[in-house]
């Protein structure tokens, strides 16, 4: 399981499934040649040479001459990683600067599946806060959502937080209801909505809209959760 775990981490940093259990290999054996790397993988010995060359292509490996003999070494995991997120970097700075420009339109609804694509969309928004946001969702999924909220809070942005149990988020205000279960929502600005299913046995869907009806619809339910819940606080107090 850890094994494939790991592959499927390298596979993120360009590298196909094949190159990423040889890369694997070379980092637990050292310097190989290509015959070595197929005894030791079970990969063909044509396929072992070609991943081989690709690999060193794409920084993953160098090749090392003594004498006739031709071996491979990898580049260390945290070389490789930086170089590619190096070069990833200036592909994006790349792609923004010659994108063709977007024809203006009204912002609709927009579904977004899969757990990793609404993390990353709910951190895409939490980073283009320009001065509030409202999260509602179980503390559990707050974890995941730490280094954004940090950021947030050096920002000095107004973060609420609405959850089902105790946390402790400096400069956020936070207030605890009933269970969150797998919905998740997020409102920025007043402007943009995520809201949804999220996290393991859910179906994993969430709908992300600017449209404004939606907006103030979830904006004001969340105002009356939250005015219900300041209620609810005053009368322990008193």
């Amino acid at each position: 399981m850890e094994k494939t775990a790991y592959i499927e981490r390298l596979m993120e940093f360009g590298l196909t499934r094949q190159e990423a259990s040889i890369y694997q290999c070379l980092l637990g054996e050292g310097k190989m040649t290509g015959y070595e790397v197929a005894k030791q993988t079970g990969i063909s010995r044509s396929n072992a040479y070609n991943s081989l060359a690709s690999m060193t292509e794409k920084g993953a490996s160098y090749l090392v001459e003594e004498g006739t003999t031709r071996k491979y070494v990898p580049v260390p995991v945290e070389e490789f990683c930086k170089n590619r997120i190096r070069r990833m970097e200036e592909a994006r700075q790349w792609l923004e600067i010659h994108a063709p420009a977007e024809k203006s339109h009204v912002e609709g609804y927009i579904t977004v599946e899969g757990a990793r694509n609404i993390l990353d969309k709910i951190r895409n928004i939490l980073g283009k806060v320009d001065q509030r946001v409202y999260i509602s969702c179980t503390r559990n999924y707050l974890l995941l959502l730490v280094r954004e909220l940090e950021e947030l809070r050096k920002a000095k942005k107004k973060v609420v937080i609405i959850t089902d149990q105790p946390v402790n988020y400096e400069g956020a205000r936070v207030y605890v209801g009933k269970s969150r279960g797998m919905q998740i929502g997020v409102i920025a600005d007043s402007r943009y909505v995520l809201t949804g299913e999220y996290g393991d046995g859910s179906m994993n869907t969430c709908l992300y809209s600017g449209q404004k009806n939606f907006v103030e619809l979830y904006k004001t339910a969340l105002a009356n959760e939250i005015k219900l819940l300041s209620i609810q606080e005053e009368r322990k107090k008193a």
